[in-house]
């Protein structure tokens, strides 16, 4: 039988170990204010002393850097965007997120795989098989713990991009656009709902922010 000590210590291991090695994904439509969030998540799960490892897709690795500014910044169509961003996700998986999860990392990740099923498969309209095909390549059954998905109106995103910054290719695309996305976003929701917490994130920063809260205390985290 374990004495108090032991089950404090036991405790105390829980605690510390909550979503030790796994993998969290941020989505959402530009605009709907994931980058406000993503650091207030990270300095919670360090201040319980875990590894968190914050990258971002495209993105990650010095190759999948720079297939991103090729893929922000020039003219392509939809089968080499959807090429383009699997190679990088390719780079960023064998060589950052799979070795931090190995050692226990919390990896917290802006954006993931919904995101091109989304973009390039409901922005553009392009074939959900092969993009279904390259994610089994690519992944190798490799999926998100979780994925937070904040939810706005494409109208809303629209008007908060155009306050903050200067558009890139994708973010030039028309309100319709953001509309199909959005509607690619609730597939992936519906079609995964023990993975995907949807937040509504047209609501003030603190008002999300308890929404994710909820969400992390729901799972011990």
């Amino acid at each position: 039988m374990n004495g108090p000590d032991q089950m404090g210590q036991a405790t105390a291991t829980a605690a510390r170990s909550g979503p030790a090695g796994c993998f969290v994904t941020v989505e959402g439509i530009d605009g709907a204010g994931k980058t406000t969030h993503v650091e207030a998540i990270a300095q919670r799960w360090a201040g319980r002393g875990l590894e968190v490892l914050r990258t971002r897709e495209p993105g990650g690795t010095a190759l999948a850097e720079a297939l991103r500014e090729l893929f922000l910044h020039r003219e392509m169509d939809a089968l080499t965007e959807a090429l383009m961003v699997f190679a990088a996700r390719r780079d960023h998986l064998v060589k950052v997120i799979e070795p931090a999860l190995a050692r226990g990392a919390v990896v917290l990740c802006d954006r993931f795989t919904d995101a091109t099923f989304a973009y390039q498969g409901g922005g553009r309209g392009f074939d959900l098989a092969v993009l279904g095909q390259l994610e089994a390549w690519v992944q190798q059954g490799r999926q998100p713990d979780l994925t937070l998905w904040f939810d706005l109106d494409p109208q809303v995103a629209a008007r908060r991009r155009a306050a903050a910054r200067a558009a890139d290719r994708l973010e030039a695309e028309s309100i319709h656009f953001f509309a199909r996305v959005r509607a690619a976003y609730l597939a992936r929701c519906e079609a995964a709902p023990a993975r995907f917490a949807r937040l509504e994130a047209g609501g003030t920063p603190a008002q999300v922010a308890l929404q994710i809260r909820a969400v992390l205390e729901q799972r011990g985290w």
